[in-house]
């Protein structure tokens, strides 16, 4: 009897190693679910560095204006300059070993789930540094030296439960952010979920008559003021200090969030600097007799315009 002929899926135009394409079948899957699960990525400023451990970014004041008399010499005037250096955390990474034995026996594939929860959790760790890094630039004092330059924002007494109160919140950030002059286009408030359907449950917010842009059946609200409104379960809450998630990071987004309910951010309010973008690796290990895959990635974060965070408090006003 003749053997069969056997189809491998891992092997590239039926030659060579068995597993060619698993490693791009994995790096795949670990960078859709990196993208699909991240909110926050194309909503802050990012800059990618070939080598180092920081980046500067500039941060400029506002030029000054005067009215000339005739025959006097102009000279200039001067704009202030600062900067923020925006430093890489340690790696990051999410392994996973499947041992061989093991995936022979089991009757079902859970590589993909597996490359699933890395991307999940390396997306997730983003998001919660750069949330927290947005609230700490709200609580952030001004950087340039100026009386028409600002620091950040905090809003109180909000009700994280009442829709209306949260609307309202959103209308006096929006009021805040334009007199410091923040750009009005792609203002993004983060929410928690109960926060995101207290907002859905409010007929004021939905009205039409109001503006409202949102449906109550489909519990959804997608503007108020003008800011979009995006659910994430990162936004920081409690108090994030020391520890083994944060050890890498030298604590800079450490905080107490215990009040947090919300966040409004421009792009210009956080940066981040990518050293090493999200990235995989798997490798047969003979004396293990398994496969070791890990996803990975170093960047930092922080803050660039303290001005253009508002945070969102249950707090009393100090």
């Amino acid at each position: 009897m003749a053997n069969a002929i056997v189809s491998h899926p891992g092997q590239a135009n039926a030659s060579g190693a068995l597993d060619n394409l698993f490693l791009k079948v994995y790096a795949g899957e670990v960078l859709t679910s990196f993208e699909k699960k991240q909110v926050t990525m194309d909503k802050h400023l990012v800059r990618t560095i070939t080598h180092g451990k920081s980046a500067s970014f500039p941060v400029m004041g506002r030029a000054s204006a005067y009215y000339h008399t005739p025959g006097e010499e102009i000279l200039g005037g001067k704009i202030k300059h600062n900067e923020r250096i925006l430093t890489i955390d340690d790696l990051l990474i999410s392994p996973t070993f499947i041992a061989n034995i093991e995936e022979a026996k089991n009757h079902y594939d859970y590589r993909s789930t597996y490359t699933s929860e890395q991307g999940n959790e390396l997306a997730n760790s983003a998001d919660q540094h750069v949330l927290q890094t947005g609230v700490l630039a709200a609580r952030s004092a001004k950087l340039i030296d100026d009386a028409d330059q600002f620091g950040g924002t905090t809003i109180y007494n909000v009700d994280p439960t009442d829709g209306d109160s949260l609307a309202e919140a959103m209308f006096k950030a929006a009021q805040v952010m334009d007199e410091k002059d923040v750009p009005e286009d792609q203002r993004t408030l983060f929410v928690r979920p109960e926060q995101f359907y207290a907002m859905a449950r409010s007929t004021k917010v939905l009205n039409r008559d109001w503006g409202g842009e949102g449906s109550y059946a489909g519990g959804n609200v997608i503007r108020v003021a003008g800011i979009t409104i995006v659910k994430t379960n990162n936004l920081p809450k409690g108090a994030v200090g020391a520890g083994t998630k944060e050890a890498g990071t030298g604590d800079k987004y450490a905080g107490d969030f215990s009040n947090t309910c919300g966040l409004i951010m421009h792009p210009s309010a956080v940066g981040t600097v990518k050293l090493l973008d999200l990235a995989l690796e798997d490798e047969y290990q003979v004396s293990r007799q398994g496969t070791l895959m890990v996803a990975k990635y170093a960047m930092g974060h922080g803050i660039l315009r303290g001005e253009a965070a508002v945070e969102l408090s249950t707090a009393s006003a100090p």
